[in-house]
């Protein structure tokens, strides 16, 4: 089995934690607070896992997670991450992480800006588009006629098809957007973002009865329905313009 590494171990790194050790995966936790803090969901999760410095898991993965917010890209350990497969979960919100010129005119994607500071590693885009909740919530196995998918984007080919087979463990199909270039086709503002996997027959506050309040339902949505969005995705310019 493969040993995922996470990079942070908040909403999005948990939830990726929990169906890699369903999947029979072992899993390498870190956070920017130290080991020390990550002892519950250590717990949580059970023999399969441990928690380490980032440097650490960094070293320690065949496949790492990097999920942290964008700002603390730059202070990343990259050569540990050198010719591993990172699926890297970034989003752009300026509010949260300044303003990034090269973002802010959309010169580069996210994602390509997080590949230019990790540059011995092979970038992959996914998770980004998904809300944490749905995510463990529309898992299912392979074959399954609810099964969704997650898009996928990046520029190495083996690594395409790496990430493709470890999401098939973790109960998604992969649709690929493009290189890093066309990986905004699934950010924020476009038709793949967030609400692709919003149930349209849950009621008006987005939730169904018995379930927890302030969590959206979630929709099964397969790999054909992540192909439309993708296509029906416009490239509005300028942050702001």
């Amino acid at each position: 089995m493969t040993t995922l590494a996470l990079i942070g171990s908040g909403n999005i790194g948990s939830g990726v934690a929990r169906l890699a050790v369903a999947a029979g995966h072992d899993v390498v936790l870190s956070n920017s607070r130290g080991p020390d803090t990550l002892t519950d969901l250590v717990e949580e999760l059970g023999p399969r896992a441990r928690a380490a410095t980032a440097e650490e898991a960094a070293g320690a993965g065949d496949v790492v997670v990097v999920t942290v917010p964008l700002g603390a890209v730059p202070t990343l350990p990259a050569e540990p991450l050198a010719g591993r497969l990172v699926l890297d979960t970034s989003n752009y919100y300026p509010e949260r992480d300044g303003n990034i010129a090269e973002l802010d005119d959309r010169s580069t994607t996210t994602s390509a800006w997080v590949q230019q500071h990790l540059p011995g590693a092979r970038v992959v885009k996914v998770f980004n588009n998904i809300f944490y909740g749905h995510l463990p919530v529309l898992a299912r196995p392979a074959g399954s006629p609810e099964r969704s998918a997650l898009p996928i984007a990046g520029d190495d080919a083996q690594a395409l098809a790496e990430a493709t087979a470890f999401l098939d463990t973790l109960g998604y199909d992969a649709v690929v957007a493009g290189d890093l270039a066309q990986s905004w086709r699934f950010e924020p503002g476009t038709p793949a973002y967030g609400a692709v996997y919003f149930d349209p027959d849950a009621d008006a506050s987005g939730a169904r009865p018995g379930q927890a309040a302030g969590m959206p339902a979630a929709s099964p949505t397969p790999a054909a329905d992540i192909h439309r969005v993708l296509d029906a995705a416009v490239n509005e310019g300028p942050v702001g313009g």
